[in-house]
């Protein structure tokens, strides 16, 4: 190193110290820099309030507006809801309704195939009714009644030592049974003396009446029934009868079995199948060969009907003109007896009247009363 170079020495940083004036004044420029400072700070955090208030107050906005669009969309949801209901409530209702009429066009269709098959049936049993001339002299009903009116044939068992007596009028049947019991004298020389004369006692006669009497019929598939027959000898009318219907030209088959039927003259023919009767029904009428040498004859056939018992109503109905007598003694003959009660209870004296049947059943026998045509108003024996 040089000994010739100057030196100085510099002092960096040297501060004038803070109570001279010259240390008041730098720090008051200090001070002045950062109060600078700080209005910049100030400056720059209000204009970041500001933008903050301003981006509040548009998001507010766009928020009430979102909440107001929310609140329109689900009204409108609400509205669409309530209206695809009320569509889905109606087609419901029409859908029910649909239902509904689908049903009673149902029921009604059955309906119409039971009528159409009542009417079928009845058609059937029309045609396979043998033709008959008869003639109506009863009265009409209402249009769609069918009633039949019956008469029953009842049997009535009647006890040993019993009769039963039908008067001609019912004042005279209901006065005899008022009076109970009936001292009949047996000797009309000895009126007063009790070992000529017999006590007997009236009672009522129930009968049990059919009131509702429903068949079920229907047509047989194996049978039919041989109408418009001659006279002849029965074995070989059912001879001639089953080699004309078992042969195949004729439209028959196989017979199984046969019938002639005694209160109407007409033959039942059953087959071994089910195939034929209804198509010799369905011809009617068949030329039939049945005595040798002679011309054909023409029969007619028939479907054969087969009936059932589907409801049986019953009452019980007192005989108005026909009293039971009870409590008579075999003390002599029949007939004798039977004559002394008759005439006992055709006099008027004894409270009796004119007799149209009387019949008397002594004890220890059996016997039978038929009862015809028995009514509430009137009955035969």
């Amino acid at each position: 190193m040089s000994s010739e170079e100057d030196f100085s020495l510099v002092v960096v940083g040297t501060q004038p110290p803070e109570d001279s004036l010259e240390g008041i004044k730098a720090l008051t420029e200090k001070y002045k820099e950062q109060y600078e400072v700080l209005l910049k700070d100030q400056k720059h955090i209000a204009s970041c309030r500001d933008d903050q208030c301003e981006n509040t107050k548009k998001f507010k906005e766009c928020s009430e507006k979102l909440t107001e669009e929310l609140k329109k969309d689900k009204k409108n949801y609400e509205d669409q809801l309530a209206n695809e209901e009320m569509k889905l409530k109606s087609l419901e209702e029409e859908d029910a309704k649909l239902m509904k009429q689908i049903e009673e066009v149902e029921a009604a269709l059955q309906e119409e195939e039971g009528k159409c098959e009542e009417l079928q049936q009845q058609a059937e049993l029309f045609a396979a009714v043998p033709e008959k001339k008869v003639i109506f002299t009863g009265l009409t009903g209402k249009e769609g009644d069918t009633q039949f009116e019956m008469k029953p044939h009842i049997v009535y068992p009647m006890d040993g030592g019993t009769a039963l007596v039908t008067f001609e009028e019912e004042v005279v049947a209901k006065k005899i049974l008022e009076m109970g019991k009936h001292k009949v004298n047996l000797n009309e020389d000895c009126k007063e003396c009790t070992e000529c004369s017999i006590t007997v006692e009236a009672r009522p006669i129930q009968l049990m009446l059919p009131e509702l009497v429903e068949i079920k019929s229907e047509v047989c598939p194996k049978r039919i029934l041989i109408s418009n027959l001659p006279k002849m000898d029965t074995d070989t009318l059912l001879n001639k009868l089953e080699i004309h219907f078992s042969k195949t030209k004729n439209g028959g088959g196989e017979v199984d079995d046969r019938e002639f039927l005694t209160d109407s003259g007409n033959v039942v023919l059953t087959f071994l199948k089910a195939d034929f009767a209804r198509g010799l029904a369905d011809t009617e009428y068949h030329e039939v060969v049945l005595q040798p040498g002679k011309k054909s004859h023409r029969v007619r056939v028939t479907p054969f009907l087969n009936g059932n018992i589907t409801n049986l109503k019953t009452k019980t109905s007192i005989c108005p003109r026909t009293v039971l007598l009870t409590g008579i003694p075999p003390i002599m003959e029949r007939d004798a007896l039977q004559d002394l009660l008759e005439i006992h209870f055709q006099k008027g004296s004894n409270g009796g009247g004119e007799i149209t049947a009387f019949l008397y059943n002594p004890l220890g026998q059996t016997a039978s009363a038929i009862f015809k045509g028995v009514s509430e108003k009137k009955e035969e024996e």
